[in-house]
């Protein structure tokens, strides 16, 4: 089976980055501290991140995400997403102007729509599982707007978040307020640094 998985760090306000958040500045002011559990010595922090990636089988970002993590001072051979755990897995970025010349060689671009992206990770998902022998999941990674706008979409299976020990006062939202949902609590995890847990998405 694969599920949709929405798995992002929150603020115990609910912003996803700090104020003024950019290319330069991806967690915005003081962001840094959202993801602090996926940098720490706590093994219940370890385990989480190596059980996320090792059941993706393809990754969904949004472009302001991407702009970061292909930029200059962004992912390289021994960091980001399943670089030292398990492979990286298919990535799939929804953006209306893709790039010329990225810098990293993995990405495809998706310009028709968030709905769009999740077939073809999907697709990619499945041929993931098939080789594997085992599920694989469609993970969008964020940014907020990406996770969020999947969740008001009716796209996600799953709401995983990972709830750091921070306020932050602004910067951004994921929940839009736009809609209402119903999440179904399937397990809480505290560790040092955050508190993992995961929903279904019911709708």
């Amino acid at each position: 089976m694969t599920r949709v998985v929405g798995d992002i760090s929150i603020s115990l306000d609910g912003f996803v980055t700090g104020p003024d958040p950019g290319p330069d500045n991806g967690l915005g002011d003081g962001g840094e501290a959202l993801h602090r559990w996926a940098f720490s010595d706590d093994p219940v922090d370890g385990e989480q991140l190596r059980a996320a990636t090792e059941a993706s089988g393809a990754v969904i970002l949004g472009r302001a995400l991407f702009d970061v993590v292909d930029g200059p001072q962004g992912w390289n051979e021994e960091t980001g997403y399943g670089a030292r755990e398990v492979g990286r897995p298919a990535f799939f970025v929804v953006t209306s102007d893709p790039p010329a010349s990225p810098r990293l060689p993995f990405w495809t671009f998706v310009t028709t729509g968030l709905r769009d992206a999740v077939a073809q990770a999907s697709a990619a998902a499945l041929d993931a599982a098939e080789r594997a022998g085992a599920d694989r999941d469609v993970v969008l990674m964020g940014g907020g707007a990406t996770v969020g706008s999947a969740l008001d979409a009716g796209l996600l299976d799953v709401l995983k978040l990972h709830i750091s020990p921070v306020v932050l006062g602004s910067g951004t939202a994921l929940f839009s307020g736009e809609r209402r949902h119903e999440l179904v609590q399937r397990s809480v995890t505290p560790s040092t640094t955050a508190v993992h847990v995961v929903y279904d998405v019911t709708r």
